[in-house]
């Protein structure tokens, strides 16, 4: 097993990764069970897939569960579903002292943790995520959030897990698309600031979407490695450096929100087409080489990922696009920062882009 720590000064947590780690839950979730049982939100889609497994092997150590079964997809991080979930919680007796356990994707994550925050006035949470997005993104770092009709996460918290176990084993179960959605993650921990592990994706990509155990657990860990240290050093986006974590999601935040959201583009696929468009801003700026926007563009659709706006199937206008981003988070007095590329590895912050410019940019992107 490989232990990563997330070195928070008043409340540091550690990421467990082990393939086959899910039949042995017990052995981790048993500190957080009270009165026999755990309560657990899971989804649809793992509902089916893997919760008839986890609930034998908790039944088989006696512990009890209770469970609450959100719809599959970007439909589960609802006001309504929010609404329902903390009325389940309540419904279920659930205590400030209770650890809820997250057994699901990034929605999964994501709606569970802002539940657990704000549900008498906080509670703990466990996450064991089941996609790969979320076992190399989402599950660490403590952001959770819901949609609303503004946006995308608009609304939320930050509220850190007690702990995260992945299994990469679970990522037999995953279609390749979601797999591809995933890897999109991965890569960005190259592109900000590691140009070696972009290297080693390049080099790895086919090993890994061919099921070697060995590729697979290695993203995993380096990825989650990466983002630890990056949360270790700005846990609430103070100081700018967890800001690089949103390489291609102000692009691609726009991409979900012209297509509604919806499983027309996955959020790693939006990433991916993203942090290319941000690579070919930075070119055109002349900030990095042509060379290295098209190198990156050529790794993601190696891996099968939405590389153009046409490939996203997006075909809003630069000014629409734009209308969208002025929902951002990170808009912050008229401004809004995007994550720009001086060359592979070498990600940065600049708070001075024409949003006009942006938009006409993307009028010429196809």
């Amino acid at each position: 097993m490989t232990i990563v720590s997330v070195d928070l000064a008043d409340r540091p947590y550690d990421i467990r990764v082990e393939a086959g780690l899910l039949d042995r839950i017990p052995d981790f979730v048993s500190p957080f069970v009270r009165n026999g049982r755990l309560l657990i939100v899971t989804d649809t889609n793992v509902e089916e897939l893997l919760w008839p497994d986890v609930q034998a092997c908790l039944a088989h150590a006696n512990i009890d569960t209770a469970l609450y079964v959100l719809p599959a997809g970007e439909s589960g991080k609802s006001w309504t579903e929010l609404e329902r979930l903390t009325d389940w919680l309540l419904e279920n007796h659930v205590e400030r002292s209770d650890h809820i356990v997250a057994l699901g994707g990034g929605v999964v994550g994501d709606i569970t943790g802002f539940a657990a925050h704000i549900v008498k006035r906080g509670c703990s949470f466990v996450q064991i995520p089941t996609t790969l997005l979320a076992q190399v993104d989402s599950s660490v770092g403590g952001k959770t959030a819901i949609n609303s009709r503004s946006g995308k996460n608009l609304v939320g918290a930050f509220h850190q897990p007690s702990l995260v176990l992945i299994d990469p084993d679970v990522l037999q179960s995953l279609p390749r698309r979601q797999l591809a959605s995933g890897f999109a993650e991965v890569v960005k921990y190259g592109l900000i600031d590691d140009a070696d592990f972009f290297d080693w994706c390049d080099t790895h990509l086919e090993a890994f979407f061919d099921g070697d155990a060995e590729a697979r657990e290695y993203a995993i860990v380096h990825s989650v490695k990466s983002k630890a240290r990056i949360v270790a050093a700005d846990e609430t986006e103070l100081t700018g450096t967890r800001a690089l974590l949103n390489l291609g999601h102000t692009f691609g935040h726009a991409l979900e929100a012209d297509t509604g959201f919806s499983d027309r583009l996955f959020h790693g696929e939006a990433v991916a087409t993203g942090m290319v468009l941000a690579f070919r801003y930075s070119a055109r700026l002349e900030l990095c080489a042509t060379q290295d926007a098209d190198r990156v563009a050529k790794v993601l659709h190696r891996a099968g990922l939405p590389v153009t706006l046409s490939d996203a199937g997006v075909t809003a206008k630069g000014a629409r696009l734009v209308e969208h981003m002025l929902h951002d988070k990170k808009m912050a007095g008229g401004k809004l920062p995007f994550l720009l590329a001086r060359g592979i590895g070498k990600t940065f912050l600049n708070k001075d882009v024409d949003l006009a410019d942006i938009a006409a940019f993307l009028d010429n992107q196809d």
